[in-house]
C-alpha cells in the first residue's frame, strides 16, 4: 500500500510517499481502507517538531511515527477478533493522533475507541474533516467555555478550519456569535451562522459596548488585558490556538488574572474522545455543523499540501484524497 513516511523533521519535502506493508489489525482493531484525512496544526508540529517541547512526545532528534496524519474517513475492511462496536462495511471517521498516527496512507490498523460511524449525510472528504478540529471546537465550548444558552461568545480567529467549526458549534448550542476574522472571509462566516462580525485588522473589539460570557482564541497575538476588558464579570477566556507570547501569558499569567478577579483564564488541549466523534456525528446529521473544505490535494502531492495550509489564513479545512471510492462504495450510494 501507499503511505507518506517520514524519517526526520524538517519542511514539508522529508515527506515521502513509498509502497509499506498492509497493517493487520489486532484484536481490539480494525483495518480501515482510508478514503480521506485533512491538515491540522498538530499535524505541522510533527512534521517541524516545533516547539521543541513537542519532540518529547513525539521523537526527542527524529519522529517516532513513521507515517502521519490524524483525521481520517473511510470503510472498515476487516476487524479484530475482540472488537464489538463494528462491523466489516461500516463507514466510519476517527483520530489517530493518540493511537500512533498513521492516516495519510492508504490502510490503517486503528483502535476501535479512536473511531465512530461516519456521519451518513456526509461525504468522506466532509467526515475527515470533522475529527480533531471539531472535537477541539465541541470540548473547548462545553468543557472548558461551559457554554450555555442565550450567552455571549467571542471567536478571534473564527475563519480558519477550527474556527469555523467554533461557530456552528456555540449557535447549535444557542449562543449569540461575534466573529473576528479578516475582511476577506466575512461573507463565509456570515453563512456560518455568525450574529456580528468584526475585522481583525479595523475595530478594536475590547471598545465595543458588547461584552462577552466566553472569548474563544483560537488565533491571535493579543495582551491579556484586551480579552479582560472585553469579559463580562465571571466571563472566561480559553486560548486554543495563536502566536507563541500568547500562550506563554495565558501560561504565566492567566492562574493569577483568574484568582484575582471574576474572570477566568485557560489553556486548552484537545484530547481524542469516541463519545465526543459520537455526539459530532449527531449533531452533522441534524444540520448543525457542516465542514467547511477549501482545497482538495491527492496524497501524491502531500507537499503541496503542506507549503498551502502552512501559509495560513485559508478560511477552512485543507483535505488528503488517498483512497477513491470503489465499487462497495459506489453501491451503497446508489439509491
Amino acid at each position: 500500500m501507499r503511505a507518506v513516511i517520514q524519517t526526520k523533521y524538517g519542511l514539508p519535502d522529508v515527506l515521502q510517499l513509498m509502497d509499506i506493508e498492509k497493517p493487520v489489525p489486532g484484536n481490539i482493531e480494525v483495518l480501515v481502507k482510508i478514503h480521506a484525512s485533512s491538515l491540522n496544526q498538530g499535524n505541522l508540529v510533527l512534521l517541524k517538531g516545533k516547539p521543541f517541547a513537542a519532540r518529547f512526545a513525539f521523537g526527542l532528534s527524529k519522529p517516532k511515527y513513521a507515517v502521519p496524519g490524524g483525521d481520517f474517513a473511510g470503510r472498515i475492511e476487516a476487524i479484530g477478533k475482540d472488537v464489538t462496536q463494528f462491523k466489516t462495511g461500516d463507514e466510519v471517521f476517527g483520530d489517530l493522533s493518540s493511537s500512533g498516527w498513521g492516516a495519510f496512507s492508504e490502510y490503517a490498523a486503528v483502535p476501535e475507541h479512536a473511531l465512530a460511524l461516519k456521519p451518513a449525510n456526509l461525504s468522506y472528504e466532509e467526515a475527515a474533516a470533522l475529527p480533531m478540529a471539531g472535537v477541539t471546537a465541541l470540548q473547548a465550548l462545553r468543557d472548558k467555555g461551559n457554554i450555555k444558552l442565550g450567552q455571549k461568545v467571542l471567536i478571534y480567529g473564527a475563519s480558519g478550519g477550527v474556527g469555523t467549526f467554533f461557530i456552528q458549534l456555540a449557535k447549535h448550542y444557542g449562543a449569540e456569535v461575534t466573529a473576528v476574522c479578516s475582511q476577506k472571509h466575512k461573507h463565509s462566516i456570515e453563512q456560518h451562522g455568525a450574529d456580528y462580525i468584526i475585522d481583525y485588522q479595523g475595530a478594536d473589539f475590547s471598545l465595543a459596548p458588547r461584552h462577552y460570557d466566553v472569548i474563544i482564541g483560537v488565533n491571535g497575538f493579543q495582551p491579556l488585558s484586551i480579552y479582560k476588558q472585553a469579559l463580562k464579570s465571571g466571563g472566561v477566556f480559553v486560548h486554543v490556538g495563536g502566536s507563541g507570547a500568547q500562550l506563554s501569558r495565558v501560561l504565566l499569567f492567566g492562574p493569577l488574572i483568574s484568582k484575582m478577579s471574576s474572570k477566568r483564564f485557560s489553556s486548552f488541549l484537545h484530547r481524542p474522545k469516541q463519545e465526543d466523534l459520537v455526539l459530532l456525528k449527531e449533531i452533522a446529521e441534524e444540520g448543525g455543523i457542516k465542514p467547511v473544505i477549501v482545497r482538495n490535494f491527492m496524497l501524491e502531492d502531500i507537499q503541496e499540501a503542506f507549503h498551502y495550509f502552512n501559509k495560513g489564513h485559508i478560511g477552512g479545512k485543507v483535505i488528503i484524497q488517498i483512497s477513491a471510492l470503489d465499487e462497495n462504495d459506489l453501491h451503497e450510494r446508489t439509491p
